[in-house]
């Protein structure tokens, strides 16, 4: 099992306790008296028999504040994810961060840094990567190069999934874009792992079909979920932080009962894609401190609950291309998540919105998780690491602490020594050519891509995919899709 990163301290707070309480209560308020739209049969059905009002005439449904923390009660503090390899499981949970990549449609060139449709080998590329890198404990391999040459829009999920398994013996993670869970648990099943599935709302306050579909597929499974929304502040959410997030608190309430009612126990993360709505051009403004601000609340509340929580939008920069902008927006707004209690932060690999995507940008964001996990893991307080005794015996000039045995045992533990960025001496930068961070990126790329093996399917694992491949590509066929 991946041992992740350990928060070693409190972590981050910027709500009192009484305002914890005002946030729950509010959204206990909005599902009781707001309710939700609810577009599935199904689901309608099965909470009405629990207790919530249901108008199957509007397919409106208010869900009563006992209920909702009832199946709170009933979500568990910590689950387990299992990867094709059982060495690459993870258990979600408590202090412990875990790192994914995140979400971009298309590949983006680095020399005109305009976008393209990937390819099916690009994408196999990009998966090898984040198996190399150590701060990617996860993946969503059929969320990046969504729009890929030759491969229809609607068979993309599922073979960006085959790919990322094929690739990798991490945890994998799937959506549910046109049934395509379907295929996907059939796929994970035949190579004996787990899927994290997601659900999400539509905001405002609405649960679509495909949801609900996915919903009762996952959770029959016996796959563990992701539960949450993602609130446009001012737009499909409350422009004030506290209200975006009562909304998407409510939201991500009525999807954990939805979760809980089908089957109690089910182990289930929440989050979702907080960003605020730039009045001036109406678009989503990534990277905003107003995100960090929600994402901050929703840990604590969480913690609260003792649900684990995630962090979507922290991979997300409003820059165009890999430079100062991306770096501080997406290393703020992860560094900030982690400190607050984020369990799983998504992250790697996007560069604007969720738009672009490349294995470059992981491998520079890989230095970035790793200076975040050492940070959050904390200093070691004990009478060794202060060493008084080794203070004493060193003295003032001349004496130094080079040669001695302690800093050749602590002087690892204790740094972070990233393995891409640059920190050669200025006169050694200039001799070997003035190479910056991008540089050296493409450099590390170019090597795991020529070296890096991970644990290839079995034949018959690699039979089976095909065959679930073949299975979906029939079944869209018959809907005239493909």
């Amino acid at each position: 099992m991946l041992e992740g990163f350990t928060r070693k301290f409190k972590p981050l707070e910027v709500l009192t306790e009484e305002q914890v309480s005002a946030i729950h209560v509010g959204a206990l308020d909005v599902l009781e008296t707001t309710g939700l739209r609810v577009e599935h049969d199904r689901s309608l059905a099965l909470l009405a028999d629990h207790g919530c009002k249901v108008d199957l005439r509007q397919k409106r449904v208010r869900i009563p504040g006992p209920l909702v923390e009832d199946c709170m009660r009933k979500c568990p503090s910590t689950f387990t994810i299992r990867a094709r390899d059982p060495k690459y499981d993870l258990r979600i949970g408590g202090n412990t961060l875990y790192f994914s990549q995140n979400v971009g449609m298309r590949y983006v060139d680095l020399d005109t840094w305009e976008t393209r449709p990937g390819t099916l080998q690009e994408h196999a590329d990009a998966v090898k990567v984040l198996d190399a890198l150590d701060t990617v404990h996860m993946l969503c391999a059929y969320e990046f190069y969504m729009d890929m040459e030759n491969v229809s829009p609607y068979m993309m999920p599922i073979e960006g999934l085959a790919s990322g398994i094929r690739n990798s013996v991490k945890a994998q993670c799937m959506g549910y874009p046109h049934d395509s869970e379907v295929f996907a648990i059939k796929m994970a099943k035949a190579v004996g792992m787990e899927l994290r599935g997601a659900i999400n709302t539509a905001p405002p306050l609405t649960i679509y079909e495909d949801c609900g579909n996915a919903a009762f597929r996952f959770v029959e499974a016996g796959f563990p979920l992701f539960v949450g929304g993602a609130p446009l502040f001012g737009g499909t959410g409350p422009a004030t932080i506290a209200g975006s997030v009562v909304i998407n608190l409510a939201e991500t309430m009525a999807l954990l009962v939805l979760v809980q009612l089908i089957k109690s126990g089910t182990g289930v993360f929440t989050g979702g894609l907080p960003l605020p709505m730039d009045m001036r051009s109406g678009h989503a403004a990534f990277g905003a401190v107003s995100s960090a601000l929600h994402q901050v609340m929703w840990h604590q509340i969480w913690r609260r609950y003792q649900i684990p929580s995630c962090s979507m939008h922290t991979g997300y920069s409003g820059s165009k291309k890999i430079d100062f902008q991306a770096g501080y927006e997406r290393a703020m707004n992860a560094l900030v998540s982690a400190l607050a209690g984020d369990n799983i932060c998504f992250f790697h690999g996007a560069i604007h919105g969720e738009l672009t995507y490349h294995p470059v940008m992981s491998i520079l964001d890989d230095d970035v998780a790793g200076w975040i996990g050492r940070f959050i893991e904390g200093v070691d307080v004990t009478p060794e690491t202060l060493a008084v005794d080794l203070i004493e015996q060193v003295g003032p000039i001349p004496g130094q602490y080079l040669n001695t045995e302690h800093t050749r045992k602590w002087w690892r533990r204790e740094q972070f020594i990233p393995k891409t960025a640059d920190r050669e001496p200025y006169s050694e930068w200039i001799r070997k050519g003035k190479k910056d961070a991008i540089a050296l990126a493409k450099k590390r790329m170019e090597e795991i891509l020529s070296t890096h093996k991970s644990k290839p399917v079995t034949t018959e694992q690699d039979k089976a995919i095909g065959e679930v491949l073949e299975e979906a590509r029939s079944y869209y066929r018959q809907k005239g899709l493909i």
